[in-house]
Parts: C-alpha cells; sequence; structure tokens
C-alpha cells in the first residue's frame, strides 16, 4: 500500500512447506557487531523448535534455504539490537533471522553443506554502493567441496535508498547519512548439477574487490531443463525476437500479443532466452484516452519455458522509457484487461527507486483491470515497484471498467521491490494468491484494499478474497499481509518472518477503504520476528494489528495462529477513530514479545475481544495489557492487567 503520510500515535505507546533453512535460526544476540571465531562449528542436526512449527504453513516452494549465519564462516557475525532498529543502515535488522555474516578480509567465507542437489544458487546479499551512487558489480567466489565453481555476479544498483524519512517518497538515491534497502539478490544456474552433501563455501578471493559483502542466505533449487513448446503456441521469433543479443524484442512480443488477442494464433510462446523489452505489452487505444494508453490486453495466453529459463528484462528506468507507456506503471511487464492467462516467464524491471527524488519511477510487473478469467502462474518478478496492482479507477476509462473476478495467481516469486507485492483493489472479488513467496517488498507483500475509487460503492466493494499458503520474508516497508477494509476476505497459512517495521499481518481502515462488513479471518498463520517501530520510531506495532483508523472493524477472527519472537507486541488492538467490536481470538501461541505484551489494547482502543484457548508466554510486559484510558475489553484467556 501507499502510505503516504505519517500518522500521529494514538494512545498508548509511543515511538516442508516452506524450508526455511537447513539449520536453525540463530537466537538473537543483543548488540552490534559480534567477531566470529575463525570457523564456528557445524550447524545443529535438528531444527530448532519454532522453525519446525513453522514447517506446517507457507508456499510449496521449489527450493531449499540456507542460513549463512548458521553454517561454519570465517568472517564477522552480524546481530541486531534488542529492538531490532530499522532505517539506519542496520544490516543485522535487515536480515533473515536477524544475522547476516560480513566477509570482508581475503579469504573470508561462509560456508554450508547442503541436503538436496541443486543446480542453481540465489544469493541474498549486500555490497556497498557507488561513492556518487547508482551501486556498483563485484564477484564473489564459489566452491563446491573445495573446488572453485565460478564467479558470482553481485550488484548494488537496486539497492542502498538514503535519508531519514519514513515518507516512502522521501528517501533518495544519492548516498549520505543513513540508509535502507541494503540488500539484493544474485541468481545463477550452475554448469552442472551438485548433489545432496556437497560443501559450499562464498569466499572472498582474488579478483573479489568489493570493501565488503554481507551475506544473508542461499537458495538451492534443482531447475528442470526448458519445457517445450506446446502445440498450440506460436514463438516470439516468428515474429522477429532475437534470444540474448542485448537488442529489445518488444515490437516481436507485443506483435505476438496482438496476433493472439486478435484470433490470428492460439498461444504466444516465449522461448528460453534472455528477452529484452523496453515497453510495457497492452493494446494500442485508436481513441487516445489519456496522455498515457491505460489499455491492456485480454482473450491472450503467454506460456514461457520457465522462469528460470525465458527471462523478459529492461535496461532504461520507467521515467526515461518515453512512449505509450504511464511512467508510473513501467516499460515493462503487461497490462492486462480480461481473460489472459500468463505462466512460466520471469520480468526483470530497472527500478531503482519507489518515486520522488527527480521523479524517478520503479514501475509495475502486471497491472490492469484484470478482469475475468485470468490466471498467472509461475512468474517471477524482481525489481520493479510494485510486482503486481490489480485493479484502475472507475474514472481511467469509465467504459473499460472491469474489475478482477476470480482472478488466481499461483507460485509467483516476488522480490525486492520499492512497494507491493501483489495489490488487489477497485472492487477485486473472488480471487487468490496462494503458494506463491515474497522476499524484500517494499510495502505490502500482500494486500486487499477496498477503495473507494470504483463504479458504485455500495456494491463494487472488494470481497472475498483469499491469501493462502504463502511464504512472506523481510518486507522492509510495511506489512508482509494487510487487508483494508471490505467482507469475506481471509488470510489462511501464511508463513511471514521478519517485517522491519510493520506487522506480520494488519486490518485496518487508513486509506479511506470502503468498510469492513461481515467476517475477516486470520487462521492457520505462522509469524516469527515481526512487528516493528516507524514513523520516526514513535509507533509501535505488533505481530498482528488492528488499526480502526477511520471506520469500525467488525468481524475480527483470529485463530489457530502461532506468533514467536515478536519484536513488540503479539496481537495489538490499535487506538483510532473507529472500533473493533466483537473480535475471536481461539487456539493462539503467543511466544516471547520482547518488547511488548502479548495481547495490547492501546489507551484509545474501542471494541472487545474474547479468548479461547490462548496461550501466552516470555512477554516482556505481562501477557495481556489494556492501557489506562482505554476502553476496550478483553475476556476469557489470560487475566488483563491495567
Amino acid at each position: 500500500m501507499t502510505h503516504t503520510t505519517p500518522r500521529s500515535p494514538h494512545g498508548g505507546r509511543h515511538r516442508a512447506r516452506c524450508l526455511l533453512a537447513a539449520a536453525p535460526v540463530a537466537a538473537l544476540l543483543v548488540g552490534g557487531l559480534l567477531p566470529a571465531a575463525s570457523a564456528t562449528a557445524a550447524p545443529p542436526a535438528a531444527p530448532a523448535p519454532d522453525r519446525v512449527a513453522a514447517a506446517a504453513q507457507g508456499a510449496q516452494v521449489p527450493y531449499t534455504e540456507y542460513e549463512l549465519e548458521d553454517g561454519d564462516y570465517q568472517g564477522t557475525l552480524l546481530t541486531a539490537d534488542a529492538k531490532r532498529t530499522f532505517g539506519h543502515t542496520n544490516f543485522a535488522t535487515e536480515s533473515s533471522g536477524r544475522s547476516s555474516v560480513r566477509l570482508e578480509k581475503s579469504g573470508d567465507y561462509a560456508g554450508f553443506t547442503s541436503t538436496v542437489p541443486t543446480n542453481s544458487l540465489v544469493l541474498r546479499n549486500s555490497i556497498p554502493d557507488a561513492p556518487g551512487g547508482g551501486g556498483q558489480e563485484a564477484t564473489l567466489s564459489l566452491y563446491a567441496d573445495g573446488q572453485f565453481v565460478r564467479k558470482l555476479d553481485l550488484s548494488s544498483r537496486h539497492s542502498w535508498l538514503y535519508g531519514n524519512t519514513d515518507d516512502p517518497e522521501g528517501l533518495t538515491n544519492t548516498p549520505g547519512g543513513d540508509a535502507r534497502r541494503l540488500f539484493d539478490e544474485s541468481h545463477t544456474l550452475l554448469d552442472k548439477s551438485y548433489p545432496a552433501g556437497t560443501k559450499f563455501q562464498l569466499k572472498k578471493d582474488d579478483g573479489d574487490d568489493a570493501a565488503y559483502y554481507v551475506v544473508d542466505l542461499v537458495d538451492l533449487e534443482q531447475v528442470a531443463p526448458p519445457a517445450e513448446k506446446p502445440a498450440a503456441c506460436t514463438s516470439i521469433t516468428e515474429y522477429g525476437a532475437v534470444p540474448d543479443d542485448g537488442k529489445d524484442d518488444t515490437e516481436a512480443l507485443q506483435a505476438a500479443v496482438t496476433a493472439d488477442q486478435n484470433g490470428d494464433i492460439d498461444c504466444v510462446w516465449i522461448p528460453a532466452g534472455q528477452w529484452r523489452q523496453e515497453q510495457k505489452i497492452l493494446t494500442k487505444d485508436p481513441e487516445h484516452r489519456g496522455e498515457y494508453n491505460q489499455v491492456g490486453i485480454r482473450d491472450v495466453r503467454i506460456v514461457g519455458a520457465g522462469m528460470w529459463h525465458s527471462q523478459l528484462y529492461t535496461l532504461t528506468q520507467p521515467q526515461d522509457a518515453g512512449g505509450i507507456n504511464h511512467p508510473h506503471e513501467g516499460n515493462f511487464g503487461f497490462d492486462i484487461d480480461d481473460n489472459t492467462q500468463i505462466s512460466d516467464l520471469a520480468i526483470f524491471g530497472s527500478g531503482r527507486i519507489r518515486g520522488g527524488d527527480g521523479n524517478a519511477e520503479g514501475g509495475v510487473g502486471l497491472n490492469g483491470r484484470f478482469g475475468k478469467n485470468t490466471k498467472i502462474s509461475n512468474v517471477w518478478i524482481e525489481h520493479a515497484n510494485v510486482g503486481v496492482w490489480v485493479g484502475r479507477d472507475y474514472s481511467n476509462i469509465p467504459e473499460l471498467w472491469n474489475p478482477a473476478d476470480g482472478l488466481a495467481f499461483t507460485g509467483m516469486r516476488i522480490r525486492d521491490t520499492y512497494a507491493d507485492g501483489i495489490n488487489f483493489t477497485n472492487g477485486t472479488s473472488n480471487s487468490s494468491v496462494t503458494d506463491s513467496s515474497f522476499r524484500t517488498t517494499g510495502d505490502d507483500s500482500l494486500a486487499v484494499w477496498a477503495s473507494r475509487y470504483v463504479k458504485d460503492p455500495a456494491t463494487d466493494i472488494g470481497h472475498d478474497n483469499t491469501f493462502a499458503d504463502n511464504t512472506v520474508q523481510l518486507p522492509w516497508r510495511a506489512n508482509g499481509l494487510a487487508i483494508y477494509g471490505g467482507y469475506g476476505n481471509s488470510i489462511e497459512n501464511n508463513l511471514v518472518s521478519d517485517t522491519m517495521n510493520y506487522p506480520g499481518i494488519m486490518l485496518a481502515t487508513d486509506h479511506d477503504p470502503l468498510p469492513f462488513s461481515g467476517e475477516t479471518l486470520i487462521s492457520g498463520n505462522s509469524l516469527h520476528r515481526t512487528g516493528g517501530a516507524f514513523w520516526g520510531e514513535a509507533q509501535e506495532f505488533g505481530a498482528i494489528t488492528v488499526f480502526p483508523a477511520s471506520q469500525d472493524i467488525p468481524g475480527v477472527v483470529i485463530k489457530d495462529t502461532d506468533i514467536h519472537d515478536s519484536t513488540y507486541d503479539g496481537i495489538q488492538f490499535k487506538s483510532g477513530g473507529g472500533a473493533v467490536p466483537g473480535a475471536k481470538i481461539s487456539d493462539v501461541t503467543i511466544e516471547k514479545s520482547n518488547n511488548g505484551s502479548g495481547i495490547l489494547a492501546m489507551g484509545g482502543a474501542r471494541g472487545d475481544a474474547s479468548l479461547t484457548d490462548v496461550t501466552i508466554s516470555g512477554s516482556r510486559d505481562g501477557d495481556v495489557l489494556v492501557e489506562p484510558g482505554s476502553q476496550f475489553t478483553i475476556t476469557g484467556g489470560p487475566q488483563a492487567t491495567r
């Protein structure tokens, strides 16, 4: 979501489904940089209890993840402070598990032993920015069983945002002062497959000339060979596209999509290869409605050979692309209006910032009205402002009003954005995101926003949307998952970890949504190290926060949920202009709220909640706290204190 202005504090305190790792996350260590021994012991054989619990939730991902601080290393262990302070060039706070390893001297390394065969590697890392900004490239050496494999190519071009403001468009790419969004990812297909039991090592070696490398985690995946072209499909090469030549293939890609839309072909095939795209694929508007063309494609099927193999990329930042695209929506990916299926490809943008800073933009991977019968599966989106923005305001082109209904996303892999991962807005209903993974999004990884910018606010209310069985890691701004208004929406069986400053899950009425009604379900989720402080560190957010900013949030059901190691409160009812009547909390475990309570009702909160089979332990400020001045009542479960 676009959180555009700071909120004043509202009362109270101010200020394997998914194999997360082959070894347990290190316990929270308080302090700054802790020196490591020249080589730590091998990781324990059994995962920590919270990892075992977490394995029941999240996406069915094809990769296995390894926390590098849990392996053996020669370097410096970085660990977060007790409040996991964000925004002040805090590498450990922005690390998975709130720990990572810094390699600085020649010969420094981080190693781990694989538990699965692999022919690919993704490394989440940070290297310094260029002195004048704009990023730099460097290499890091990969070894397997002591033998050199290859140099990994790393870049800081898409990381390093500067400034002391939490305004999403107030940051800059120009170096100076505090920084955030410190990490990016490097991915590579290896020349051969390595068996389980391989001892991998990431080493600062000769020619690896970055001043330092902060290495956080590695994903290993056995990538299948490129898929064969379906018989019904026609290749973009028949329209003149040439893979891997560095030349713009937009004209050929657009021609193939238009041919499919016109019924001349049955399906668009994007073969294995790198395909440069410098304009978004859409439908030309002969009526020239608006300054920019915002008419999407429809009745199209686009298929790739696999997200590791068929990759669209752009080299031009959106604000510099020109042409018929709206700069905010970018010059890459697809604008979709109705009945479109896209699968098995990657879309790599060129964004470097969310907005502001000379009107620079990040672009959107997939956007548009989306309509009916649209299905998106196994698409990898990286370096966009927003991965997917679903919906257009009714006033955009009223005669094309066609809100998403029955839209389904599966197997999505969204990484390193400057704003949302996937946002359902403008009346999106009966839609879902399942079995997808999100890492390092710059706003809500997943959101339903029942906005007012619809044809009929009485009926076009976002409803019955589902976010289920997803893995959300390391949002560097805002929530893991959020719902703003509507009814019948649900957040189920997701695994959320390491939010920098906002809740793992939030229900809220800021952004002036259409009202909540009926039931909103939060069920079967597992949250680890979520919540944080934001807006000048003046507001503290719980792992799950209910924020009736402008109107009531009725019908809240939170059940079958595990909350572990929260930065502040486990569940927080926040003060606002509305109330939270009749919340029901059952079969919930809250363990270790580091700087807060198990459950908190803030001083200005209004409403009530009933607790059934709620277990709370290890909270600094007690199990249940209702602050003085609160008009919120909590019944059942542990006794509330005031």
